[in-house]
C-alpha cells in the first residue's frame, strides 16, 4: 500500500514535429477552475498541518540564524545597506523553492505515511529531481536579476550614502530621493514577484507528484495561472501579506507564516491539478 501510494506518476517526454508538440498538450496534466472557497480550503488545510507536524521547528532554528547574519552583515557594511529591503523581501522569490520540504510533508500526510523533520529532506529522492534543480537555478537566475535592478535603481536615482541603519531609513522614507526609490522598487520588486508566481504556482509541487519536466512543469503553472487569473492573483496577495505580517516586527512570525503558507500551498495544488 505505501509503495503504491509513494509512487510517482510518469509524463511520457516527447518531442519533435507540431504532431508531437500536440500530443505533449495532451498529456500535461488537466486542471480545473477554483474560486475563493477553494483558496480558504487551501489555507485552512495548511494551518491543519502546520499544527499536526513540527515543521516549524525546523524554521524557527534556521530562519533566526540567517538573517541575525543578514543584519549583522548590514551594521558592518554601510556598501550593503540599499541592499537591506530587495534581500528580505527577494526571499519570496525563491520562497517556491524553499518550501519543497514543506510539500513533501503534506505530500506524506496526506497519504497517512509516517512523517518527521527528516521527510522534509527525501525530495532528493525523487525522480524529477533533475528538473526541480533546474527550476531553482532559474528562480535564483531571477532573484539575482531583482538584487541588480534594484542596486541599479538605487544608483541611478543617487540617493544619498547611509552610514547606518536609522540614517538609511530616514533617507528612504524621509526624503524625496528615497520615496522615488521606494515606488521605482515597489513596481520592479511587484513585476518579479508576478513572474515568479506564475511559473512557480503549482510547479514545484508538481514535480515532487509526478516524473515530470520543468519544462512542463512551468507550463502547467502558466495554464493554471491563464484558467484562474483572479483566484491565482489574490493568492499572490495573501502569500505577500502574510511574509510583510511575518516580518514585522523583527521576523518574529515568519516560523509560523511560512510553514503554513507551504503547507497552503500544496494543497492549493491539490485544487488546482487533476
Amino acid at each position: 500500500m505505501t509503495d503504491r501510494l509513494l509512487r510517482y506518476r510518469e509524463e511520457p517526454q516527447i518531442a519533435g514535429g507540431r504532431r508531437d508538440r500536440n500530443i505533449i498538450k495532451r498529456k500535461l496534466p488537466s486542471i480545473r477552475k477554483i474560486g475563493l472557497g477553494d483558496l480558504r480550503s487551501a489555507l485552512a488545510a495548511g494551518m491543519e498541518d502546520f499544527l499536526a507536524m513540527p515543521s516549524h521547528v525546523v524554521f524557527l532554528s534556521i530562519v533566526y540564524p540567517v538573517f541575525g547574519l543578514f543584519v549583522a552583515l548590514i551594521s558592518a557594511d554601510r556598501d550593503v545597506m540599499p541592499l537591506l529591503i530587495p534581500l528580505t523581501t527577494g526571499f519570496a522569490l525563491i520562497g517556491p523553492f524553499a518550501a519543497l520540504g514543506l510539500y513533501e510533508l503534506s505530500r506524506r500526510r496526506e497519504f497517512g505515511l509516517d512523517v518527521s523533520w527528516k521527510h522534509a529532506f527525501a525530495i532528493w529522492h525523487a525522480p524529477s529531481r533533475a528538473s526541480i534543480a533546474i527550476l531553482a537555478s532559474g528562480l535564483l537566475m531571477i532573484l539575482l536579476a531583482w538584487l541588480f535592478v534594484a542596486h541599479t535603481l538605487y544608483q541611478v536615482l543617487d540617493v544619498d550614502p547611509a552610514v547606518s541603519l536609522p540614517r538609511f531609513f530616514y533617507t528612504l522614507f524621509m526624503t524625496s530621493k528615497g520615496q522615488t526609490l521606494l515606488i521605482a522598487g515597489a513596481t520592479s520588486g511587484f513585476l518579479f514577484a508576478a513572474v515568479v508566481l506564475a511559473v512557480s504556482v503549482v510547479s514545484f509541487p508538481i514535480l515532487l507528484d509526478r516524473n515530470i519536466s520543468a519544462a512542463n512543469a512551468v507550463l502547467t503553472s502558466l495554464r493554471v495561472v491563464r484558467l484562474n487569473p483572479v483566484p491565482i492573483s489574490i493568492w499572490g496577495i495573501i502569500v505577500a501579506l502574510a511574509l510583510a505580517l511575518g516580518s514585522i516586527p523583527l521576523f518574529v512570525g515568519l516560523p509560523v507564516v511560512i510553514p503554513v503558507i507551504g503547507h497552503a500551498t500544496w494543497h492549493l495544488y491539490r485544487h488546482l491539478v487533476e
